[in-house]
């Protein structure tokens, strides 16, 4: 069973940052393409950024220019790197593989706090 196992969230002011990490028990390049995901309170999880296997990224509108999702596949990690947090950021943040496959069993997640 795949483990996927997420760190780096906290509790910052509007217009602070946050390194997201997602580190995987088992190689990253056998995964393909990978995506963070967060839930907000009261709301559904939704997907925020993906990566392709080489590299490839897409973001929702809303975090456009401001998070930058990447991976690092010999360290079997994936990243989100949080700029110019918004309180309306504040979710738990989850990696799975990107949609479109499977989805692996869902991490802990890493809870990002935004304060206004």
């Amino acid at each position: 069973q795949v483990q996927l196992v997420e760190s780096g969230g906290g509790l910052v002011q509007a217009g602070g940052s946050l390194r997201l990490s997602c580190a995987a028990s088992i190689s990253l390049f056998s995964m393909k393409g990978m995506a963070w995901y967060r839930q907000a309170p009261g709301k559904q999880r939704e997907l925020v950024a993906r990566i392709s296997n080489v590299g490839i990224t897409n973001y929702i509108d809303s975090v456009k220019g401001r998070f930058t999702i990447s991976r690092d596949n010999a360290e079997n990690t994936v990243y989100l790197q949080m700029n110019s947090l918004k309180p309306e950021d504040t979710g738990v943040y989850y990696c799975n593989r990107a949609p479109g496959a499977p989805f692996e069993s869902w991490g802990q997640g890493t809870q990002v706090t935004v304060s206004s």
